[in-house]
């Protein structure tokens, strides 16, 4: 009788990176997201157990995983997260509409003219390069109520994103465009709306992700004025009752919405963009 040598098949990294790339689009995605969250997730776990470990730092464990989901499934059954979400939310919103507002004309113009590029370029860098926050005691005293003062210090976030991009995409737009609109019988209105907005588009909406961030990123600082609600009351309040769980609650919640925001911009550069795949 013959010796049969079986051979069993071996799965190398080589085969399992070809195999996956056979998945789906979306499951691809899924996979990786959630292979990032769960290394993120553990991550902070591991900082949770090094921080209760010690004797120093042991006053802040809650800031673990654990304590914070569970203080963050209190605050979402209790309800009282909405409230807070909705304040900082409506003074988001209302900045970043005045931040276009203000913004995707500005942006045109500069764009457009060269004499105002020109004009513009040199006071519009300087004042992009103040940090939002610098306006803080102006804004105070500038403006009578403290919803106001924390929305002007957002649009100061927001506009000038939204105005370079724009201004960069007007500057794309091909020349001849232009011609051929003007050859056909187009006025300024027509010009504006037939040919510039749609060209324009995803680089406003790129501008508008840009402003978003930054916005996001101010709003926490700038409710520590005298407002009594949004998230970043609710972090200052967490942090002076020493309520570390919750603070590292609403800093998931922080997190949880921005990335919806930028989301929510991402589909909509997806949208108005010309490339096609």
């Amino acid at each position: 009788m013959s010796d049969v040598t079986a051979t069993r098949p071996t799965m190398s990294i080589g085969g399992l990176w070809a195999g996956y790339q056979r998945w789906p689009g979306w499951l691809q995605n899924l996979t990786n997201a959630t292979l990032g969250m769960g290394i993120l997730l553990f991550v902070w776990w591991i900082g949770g157990l090094l921080i209760a470990s010690n004797p120093d730092t042991q006053a802040f464990a809650n800031f673990a995983p654990g304590p914070t989901f569970q203080a963050l499934w209190y605050l979402i059954e209790t309800g009282s997260i909405w409230e807070t979400i909705y304040s900082s939310l409506y003074r988001i919103m209302i900045g970043l509409f005045w931040g276009i507002v203000i913004g995707v004309p500005t942006g045109i113009l500069v764009g457009y003219f060269l004499m105002v590029r020109q004009i513009a370029n040199m006071p519009f860098q300087f004042l992009r390069m103040i940090s939002p926050l610098a306006w803080m005691p102006i804004a105070v005293l500038a403006f009578e109520t403290w919803d106001a003062a924390i929305i002007f210090l957002l649009v100061m976030a927001t506009v000038w994103p939204i105005v370079f991009g724009t201004a960069h995409g007007v500057q794309r737009i091909d020349p001849n465009w232009f011609q051929v609109a003007k050859n056909l019988g187009a006025d300024g209105y027509q010009m504006l709306r037939r040919v510039i907005l749609p060209a324009i588009a995803q680089d406003v909406f790129a501008g508008i992700r840009l402003a978003i961030g930054v916005a996001w990123v101010v709003l926490v600082p700038a409710e520590y004025l005298g407002v009594t609600s949004g998230l970043g009351y609710a972090i200052n309040d967490a942090r002076d009752t020493l309520d570390y769980d919750t603070l590292a609650a609403i800093v998931v919640v922080i997190g949880l919405i921005g990335y919806l925001l930028d989301a929510t911009a991402v589909a909509l550069i997806k949208r108005y963009s010309w490339r096609v795949e």
